[in-house]
């Protein structure tokens, strides 16, 4: 009996071992995702990882992606988008590059805040906005709040609207199970959730799960996910969406498993003047899983 007990209790430590999953050293992630240390920022008290690309003079375009993904999300898209717009791709605090919140504050107040000073500091009084899920929820939002600092509005799968578990008004129960997160996250599982992001799973390279989960391990990320995702409570969108006058393009996938294609529906009947482009055999990630489908609507859309 004492024999079994010391055996199941080495077999269960040699699978912790084998499940635990440390940060990452963040001099390392930096000196492989960071382009240039002026690309890391003071915002309102808290270290923002900002790249820019493209003519400063041009026309200014703010992206910001969605739950547990970076800047990075956007970079297929960049060099097209570069030549005549000025890009500016920012990591969300607990995101990418960006770490924790120093307020750990992780509201969308909180975000809209930022984002309106980030503008501000680079003297950018008009932008377009372009936004996917969660960032898509902040990107309308934001252009709700501030209408006059906003051109044009793109908005990718964006979150909002109620869903089992986000319900209007209240913070959501988020599982225990999914805190584990915080010392265990094996590729094996991760590309396991980040594959039910795409419509042909198979579209998912290794290299785009290997940035995932190197950003995913740094240092406090981890618990930041968790913290915005505790501190998130959803209010109708409806009120709000009607406020906003900007021209808005929505690109949806039909085959979105995490944001349902039906909601575009809901979007439509509530903004003023909203185009839907749906995209074919297409999942939540359409700017990772297929660039060029979509590019060529967003492109002439902020160009026109």
């Amino acid at each position: 009996m004492k024999a079994a007990l010391v055996i199941a209790l080495t077999l269960l430590a040699m699978s912790a071992w084998a499940l635990w999953t440390p940060d990452l050293n963040r001099t390392a992630l930096e000196q492989r995702y960071l382009q240039a240390p002026g690309d890391m920022v003071q915002v309102l008290g808290t270290p923002l990882h900002v790249r820019e690309s493209g003519p400063k003079d041009a026309p200014a375009v703010l992206l910001l992606h969605g739950f547990g993904s970076s800047l990075e999300t956007w970079e297929t898209w960049t060099p097209a988008l570069s030549a005549g717009l000025r890009m500016i791709r920012v990591d969300l605090p607990g995101s990418g590059l960006s770490p924790p919140d120093s307020s750990q504050d992780y509201s969308d107040a909180r975000s809209v805040a930022l984002i309106r000073a980030l503008l501000d500091a680079r003297g950018i009084q008009k932008t377009h906005v372009v936004g996917h899920s969660i960032g898509g929820r902040i990107a309308w939002t934001f252009t709700a709040t501030h209408p006059q600092r906003v051109n044009k509005l793109v908005l990718l799968a964006p979150d909002g609207f109620a869903s089992p578990g986000f319900a209007y008004g209240v913070a959501p129960e988020v599982p225990a199970t999914l805190g584990l997160m915080r010392w265990t996250l094996p590729r094996w599982l991760l590309r396991m959730n980040l594959a039910a992001g795409y419509a042909e799973p198979k579209a998912l390279s290794d290299d785009t799960l290997q940035r995932y989960h190197d950003l995913m391990r740094a240092p406090g990320a981890r618990q930041a996910m968790l913290s915005r995702l505790q501190q998130t409570v959803l209010v109708d969108p409806v009120p709000l969406l009607k406020r906003i006058t900007a021209p808005t393009l929505l690109v949806w996938g039909r085959d979105d498993a995490m944001i349902p294609f039906s909601n575009a529906a809901d979007y439509q009947r509530a903004l003023a003047q909203a185009t839907l482009v749906p995209l074919e055999a297409m999942g939540h990630l359409p700017m990772e899983e297929n660039p060029q489908q979509a590019l060529p609507a967003v492109m002439q859309f902020l160009t026109k």
